[in-house]
């Protein structure tokens, strides 16, 4: 393949996509810019004059995929499949001849791409689903192969306004039931729940608007709940002496919708919204933490669990507890140590 002239990177709109990856992967040493630098304009010959359903440039979307990578420090064999990960698919580039390239271990991973591009999934029922994720985790010999996967599925869902409805939805109920499924399965937890989300969205988009409605309307009547939990929690802890790092997240719309539709709520009386995560130093100090948030909030009867104690099966290690917070909403804590935080992630 030809060298790629630098004016071919003059596009504007290609130009500051290419610009936010290298920013994104400034981590790298100065012979993987050079890889990464070739596989962007390898990916960019391959895909030269190709356009996606939006009008823009085709290359964008691998340099996104890639840049996504990036921002979750994957090495530099994965950005260069993020990159080049339609090159097979969608070119008459053969694997052989980039190998000679890239090396056979790229290779192999963008052929499996390739691969797993080919499988449809055709049926919807739960055991159907299952299956086809079982399929997929058993062909790719590579996770990285996975992690490019779901970077791929995740830009194109994020960019699905461009597909006529009916392909919206069909691609967002095989998003929701195979590939947020998966991320969860390897720990890849936002991914998970910004799959649900932006499935969600196209599958049932007015009930989307309505419950993103409703929960704007909940944050302005409650506001900075997470930031009020946070100080009260640190302040508790640094008091006692207990060193810690606080963590507090929200639960994504489609986790608050599935809990209406498995319980028959309506919107206001889903309480449970917080989750907070309090990781200390050692065991005696995840239950001198419970403790001290006792002391702080009062706790839900029937909600504390010792998972450190008695482990989960699958060798999960917690306390969790639920505390009637600010505005008397229930907000689910977890204690662990760091090496626990290690293993649940």
């Amino acid at each position: 393949m030809p060298a790629l002239a630098p004016t071919a990177y003059y596009d504007p709109l290609t130009a500051e996509a290419r610009q936010t990856l290298f920013s994104a992967a400034s981590y790298l040493n100065d012979d993987e810019f050079m890889q990464l630098e070739k596989a962007c304009a390898y990916a960019f010959h391959a895909h030269d004059g190709q356009t996606r359903k939006s009008g823009e440039p085709y290359i964008t979307h691998p340099i996104a995929v890639a840049t996504e990578l990036a921002l979750w420090h994957m090495d530099i064999q994965t950005l260069c499949a993020g990159l080049m990960h339609d090159v097979l698919e969608d070119t008459g580039i053969s694997k052989i001849e980039m190998a000679a390239e890239f090396g056979e271990i790229i290779a192999d991973m963008v052929d499996g791409l390739s691969k797993l591009e080919r499988l449809e999934y055709n049926d919807y029922a739960e055991h159907q689903a299952e299956s086809f994720r079982k399929l997929i985790l058993a062909m790719t010999k590579d996770i990285r192969v996975i992690i490019v996967k779901l970077s791929d599925r995740l830009h194109n869902m994020r960019t699905l306004d461009s597909m006529r409805p009916e392909k919206r939805r069909r691609i967002a109920q095989e998003t929701l039931e195979i590939h947020a499924q998966i991320a969860n399965r390897i720990g890849l937890n936002n991914v998970y729940r910004e799959l649900q989300d932006l499935s969600f969205r196209s599958i049932y988009p007015r009930r989307y608007a309505t419950l993103q409605k409703a929960m704007s309307a909940f944050h302005r009547n409650r506001r900075d709940v997470i930031g009020k939990v946070l100080r009260a929690f640190s302040q508790r802890l640094v008091g006692l002496n207990i060193e810690a790092q606080i963590k507090g997240r929200e639960k994504n719309l489609y986790s608050i919708y599935q809990k209406m539709q498995d319980k028959n709520l309506h919107f206001a009386d889903v309480m449970d919204i917080y989750g907070f995560r309090v990781i200390v130093n050692n065991i005696p100090a995840c239950y001198a933490a419970l403790g001290a948030l006792h002391g702080l909030y009062k706790p839900k009867p029937g909600k504390i669990k010792d998972y450190i104690a008695i482990p989960k099966s699958n060798g999960y290690q917690s306390l969790h507890t639920t505390l009637v917070g600010p505005y008397a909403l229930p907000i689910e804590v977890q204690i662990r140590t760091r090496e626990m935080d290690a293993v649940a992630e």
